[in-house]
């Protein structure tokens, strides 16, 4: 067996995968040369060309081992936050490549309502009550 070979088998220590959709996430355990463990996240995302052919766009994260928890200390407010305020639903078609965001002029909205009201209605507000 060949040192190369070697030093390649040796590297990747642990590794756990997450499919999403198109993209699939890699976290690998590997070595240093210093015989120390640090973590790679890996995300891949495949793409069709043209000709109907497949291909992988890959990023990837280095993480050492004294970055460990304030990494996981950001992810986990990050994550927190927007939960906290979009709430877990998932709006899937705006995953979608032709989701097209509805525009939201509150004005308009606003407008729209008054138009639809009778002008009894909108005469017989009180603004002492308010």
């Amino acid at each position: 067996m060949s040192d190369e070979k070697k030093y390649v088998e040796q590297e990747e220590i642990y590794s756990q995968t997450m499919r999403a959709g198109r993209r699939t996430y890699f976290f690998d355990v590997r070595e240093t040369k210093a015989g120390d463990y640090y973590l790679t996240i890996t995300e891949s995302k495949k793409f069709s060309s043209d000709d109907g052919s497949f291909y992988f766009k890959k990023h990837k994260i280095y993480l050492y081992k004294e970055d460990f928890e304030e990494f996981t200390e950001k992810l986990q407010k990050a994550t927190d936050f927007v939960v906290q305020e979009k709430g877990e639903e998932v709006i899937s078609e705006r995953h979608q490549k032709d989701f097209v965001k509805p525009t939201s002029n509150k004005n308009e909205e606003t407008l729209d309502n008054l138009e639809d009201s009778s002008p009894t209605k909108i005469s017989d507000v009180n603004f002492e009550d308010i």
